[in-house]
């Protein structure tokens, strides 16, 4: 493995995929057939080649490992790509759960199927690159280039109001980018580089870190999204299929909390420590406000959509309070957020491609007609709610833990999470499981067939496995998560 570009490997290996569904030019059942077959087997395929990352990785080493670096454009710009304990559990993220979402939109699309599956398999790169790409040009190039082939799946293939959702997630998320772009630039000019591991040993000015912070700030706080620059996610979600739904939740909101473990905390830590206390009051409002706006929520998606707003609240707590266990408990949420997030979405397609709505009203007592099903989304109906013993509990627990050590009134607050979101959740769960069956369309239900139960299962698994023993997960992040605090600390020392 040490001569073998194994990253370079993994992050361009679904465009195998697209190279042989271009090939396919029926527009047939038997030729959508095979364009789902060739997107699952590559997708599959690639994750299967991701776990040789996991495995050749030496959890013991802080710093980056399978260092990949070559000249690309001129001034110094590389493509440098590599990962460390941080990066690489996102990227096995995306390639555990693309295989997953194209087995969910199997029947889902059914029109221009090969554009679909495409614009799958471009994304999938595409977000594999920002968790490898070790140049902040190549980084920028791969964060934005993402919004692309998600506009279009959202755009095309979405609901009523698609193009409107699909405008305003792309002005949005550009708009912060634009200014990040500018805040390269600078990076660029004052330190003469842009690769990331030269740019975290490099000292810029104090007033210059305030600067490129707020720039940083505006790019990643839109893309996770936070509060109040959080509006366009419940409408991308409503519009978006269910393949894409899930996609956006489960990993590209993770690129904006990515970028702030990334650039923020190490490389402009004086402006980090400097900016916490509007970092930890925003991510409090998340968590308490954003969790009350969500129990009011009529729409399935958009109340699940609010309560990853919530919840990633507690990623950006955890990252700000400066503590070993808030750091790698904030990794922790992002990794269980991505499987639950997941699920709920996936589980609400299910419903969707049955009844056509994703109005609570529409249902009830659904368990009657659909157990094996209702018996999955209970499970991640409890993860989502912080039930000990999913995954779901464990990332939240330690930043709690760690904001009550650093303020106790901070931790009381951020621990309403696990109150709003038993409530908004389990009320959501009633009323579409509980009770005698609500209408026709629901006594008409046919559970869930193989294909769609080899989904939940995985999804459980991965839940039930996280909740009960996440060590796994924790150790090979623990030396990352001590290397990045250390950069942080020596600065403020200064």
């Amino acid at each position: 493995m040490t001569d073998w570009p194994i990253l370079t490997t993994v992050t361009f290996l679904p465009l195998v995929g697209v190279v042989l569904i271009l090939l396919i030019r029926d527009e047939g059942a038997a030729a959508r057939r095979n364009i789902r077959a060739i997107a699952f087997l590559t997708t599959a395929f690639t994750f299967l080649v991701s776990l040789l990352i996991w495995i050749g990785f030496d959890a013991s080493v802080p710093g980056f490992q399978m260092v990949e670096k070559s000249e690309w454009l001129d001034s110094g710009i590389s493509y440098h790509m590599g990962v460390d304990g941080i990066s690489m559990l996102f990227v096995i993220l995306t390639t555990f759960l693309m295989p997953l979402c194209i087995l969910a939109s199997w029947d889902a699309i059914e029109k221009r199927v090969k554009s679909y599956m495409i614009a799958f398999l471009i994304l999938e790169t595409l977000m594999i690159g920002v968790f490898t790409a070790l140049d902040i040009v190549l980084f920028y190039v791969f964060f934005e280039a993402g919004l692309i082939p998600m506009f279009i799946i959202i755009g095309v293939w979405g609901g009523k109001r698609r193009v409107y959702a699909s405008f305003k997630f792309f002005l949005y998320t550009l708009l912060g980018s634009v200014l990040m772009l500018l805040a390269i630039m600078a990076m660029f000019f004052q330190a003469g580089t842009t690769d990331i591991p030269t740019l975290l040993t490099h000292d810029f000015p104090a007033g210059m870190q305030t600067w490129l912070w707020l720039a940083f700030f505006a790019s990643f706080a839109v893309k996770m999204p936070m509060w109040p620059v959080h509006t366009w996610l419940p409408d991308v979600h409503v519009e978006a299929p269910t393949g894409g739904s899930a996609v956006l939740a489960a990993i590209m909101l993770k690129l904006g909390a990515y970028g702030f473990l990334r650039f923020s905390l190490p490389i402009l830590p004086d402006a980090s420590h400097e900016w916490a206390w509007l970092m930890i009051t925003l991510s409090l409002v998340a968590v308490v406000y954003v969790g009350l706006v969500a129990m009011v929520q009529k729409d399935m998606k958009k109340l699940v959509a609010y309560s990853s707003v919530a919840h990633m609240g507690f990623v950006t707590l955890g990252f700000f309070l400066f503590s070993d266990m808030g750091v790698a408990g904030g990794i922790v949420q992002m990794i269980a957020h991505g499987f639950v997030s997941a699920a709920m979405f996936l589980s609400i397609g299910v419903l969707y491609d049955r009844v056509h709505s994703r109005e609570i009203s529409a249902y009830g007592g659904v368990v009657n007609t659909m157990p094996n099903f209702a018996a999955f989304a209970l499970l991640f109906t409890m993860a989502n709610c912080g039930l000990p013993g999913t995954a779901g509990f464990v990332g939240e627990w330690m930043v709690i833990l760690a904001a009550v050590k650093a303020n106790f009134w901070i931790g009381a607050a951020a621990a309403t999470a696990l109150i709003f979101g038993a409530a908004y959740s389990l009320w959501m769960f009633k009323r579409v499981y509980l009770g005698a069956p609500g209408n026709q369309h629901v006594k008409a239900l046919t559970d869930i067939g193989s294909r769609e139960f080899l989904v939940m299962a995985v999804l459980g698994i991965a839940v039930l496995y996280m909740g009960v023993h996440p060590k796994p997960f924790t150790d090979v992040m623990d030396a990352s998560v001590a290397e990045l605090l250390r950069h942080v600390a020596i600065s403020k020392l200064n």
